[in-house]
């Protein structure tokens, strides 16, 4: 059996994450979750790499408290080194008994130290404190400490909401400020741009001449987002393509090395382990690499050491030698390989698309005529990256209950450049899960249950489109 792409514990699944670099590796503490019922208390566990590709499963490092305690779930937060050398984890404590006067439980900043390069904390309950007058004391979460040079003060951002306003958009990212990470003064919000019900998981990085400001939000299209300024004060910028990945990547938060900088999230699970299933919290890790264009906006790939673990091609037979041309300009075509493909493969296409094409992409785990399949399709026409998927569900007998006014998983539009010209559209499938990148730039991921074996395949509908490259490889260690 080949090892995972995408970390998951054999116990349970992987919810936020929370990365931290140490000594050239990532120490990647993430909420367990455990789906069992009555729901156990949450626990940061905790799972390192160094090279991306291969991970080491800790188990619990921090542990949630008991069904009295303020932290029975020991929710998102941030570490930090203090020049001393000693670690503070911040963290949400949250207890489901333990309510606000809204009657909703309250959300408090906890605080952990370690003094042996983490592995034991040692909590102090003494530190706790909830949300100022002014907020939701059940929003008062995700705390995001970091130093601010100008300043000489620590910052710890917190997701958080006013108690007042439009209900919707009542989101603002709050902010304490501390000179010993001991004692914290609340002061004005770090960002509040009343758009969103709240923005999850705050992170923020300087890089080069900009800072960037990471956040997650369920308002309208439960995605991560980021924004850019030329100081951690702002103003925020927003960019062209603002989000990190699509609907199934969520709750991203970053760690930097060696200059580059990478985005950790979860691909959420779905509900049956089906493809309509509703989407879950938590599911598997996954990693995308920022690539900081000239502008200072950001595209996401894969890094290069998970594309290189995929190092042994896989043959397959086209219909035609490369580079083939498909050229449909009413029409529709398809070329499907031969062989079936294994489940866990790194496939790369090099479309290079004439002006006015509909649509072009790859077919995953198709039938061997292209009808039955996942549909990574590039829609020039519209700027965009969909997953699709064919047969939908099936509503009844008649020819017409194919769900065919279901366009496809609209979570999972990607916006993305797609101008007449060469374009790559790399894709890593493991199992269930899929992620696809256009151009080192945009990334989708996603879940893939109902089809479960199949072939690969390149079309074209309404243009012309030639395939200049196909590469496919896989893993062969254990």
């Amino acid at each position: 059996m080949k090892r995972s792409v995408f970390f998951q514990p054999a116990d349970g699944w992987v919810g936020d994450l929370i990365p931290f670099e140490k000594d050239g590796e990532f120490w990647l503490f993430y909420l367990h979750e455990d789906r069992s019922e009555p729901k156990p208390g949450t626990s940061w566990n905790l799972v390192t790499t160094k090279d991306l590709t291969q991970f080491e499963d800790h188990g619990v490092s921090l542990h949630h408290g008991s069904e009295t305690d303020l932290d029975f779930n020991a929710y998102t937060g941030s570490i930090v080194t203090d020049k001393s050398g000693v670690h503070h984890l911040f963290y949400t404590g949250q207890n489901p008994r333990n309510l606000g006067p809204d009657g909703a439980p309250l959300q408090l900043v906890m605080h952990a130290t370690s003094t042996d390069g983490m592995r034991t904390w040692h909590k102090h309950p003494e530190h706790t404190f909830g949300a100022p007058a002014g907020y939701e004391s059940g929003d008062w979460r995700d705390p995001f400490v970091f130093w601010d040079d100008n300043k000489n003060l620590w910052r710890m951002l917190l997701a958080a909401r006013h108690s007042s306003g439009p209900e919707r958009r009542r989101g603002v990212i709050a902010q304490c400020l501390s000179a010993d990470l001991m004692t914290w003064q609340h002061t004005e919000p770090f960002w509040d741009p009343r758009r969103y019900i709240t923005h999850e998981c705050p992170d923020v990085f300087a890089w080069g001449d900009w800072w960037y400001m990471v956040y997650s939000e369920f308002s309208e299209t439960f995605t991560t987002r980021y924004r850019m300024a030329k100081s951690p004060d702002g103003p925020w910028m927003v960019p062209a393509l603002d989000s990190i990945d699509g609907r199934a990547f969520y709750a991203s938060k970053t760690a930097e090395r060696d200059g580059r900088r990478f985005f950790f999230g979860w691909i959420a699970s779905k509900e049956g382990n089906t493809d309509h299933g509703p989407w879950q919290w938590a599911g598997t890790m996954s990693v995308l690499e920022a690539l900081q264009n000239p502008d200072g906006t950001l595209g996401f790939s894969f890094a290069d050491e998970l594309v290189e673990s995929f190092w042994e091609d896989v043959p397959v037979s086209l219909s035609g030698a490369l580079p083939a041309r498909l050229e449909v300009p009413d029409g529709y075509t398809a070329m499907v390989s031969d062989e079936e493909l294994p489940q866990q493969f790194y496939a790369k296409a090099v479309l290079d698309i004439t002006p006015n094409t509909t649509e072009c992409g790859l077919l995953l785990r198709s039938s061997h005529d292209g009808d039955h399949s996942y549909v990574l399709r590039l829609e020039p026409k519209r700027d965009r990256l969909v997953l699709d998927r064919w047969p939908r569900t099936i509503t009844g007998d008649a020819q017409w209950h194919v769900s065919g006014d279901v366009p496809f998983d609209v979570e999972l539009e990607r916006p993305c450049n797609l101008a007449p010209g060469e374009h790559t559209l790399e894709v890593i499938v493991d199992g269930d899960t899929c992620v696809a990148v256009v151009d080192r730039q945009v990334a989708l991921s996603a879940r893939i249950y109902d089809l479960d074996t199949g072939r690969i395949g390149v079309f074209a509908g309404e243009g012309t489109v030639t395939l200049t490259e196909l590469e496919i490889r896989q893993r062969t260690d254990n």
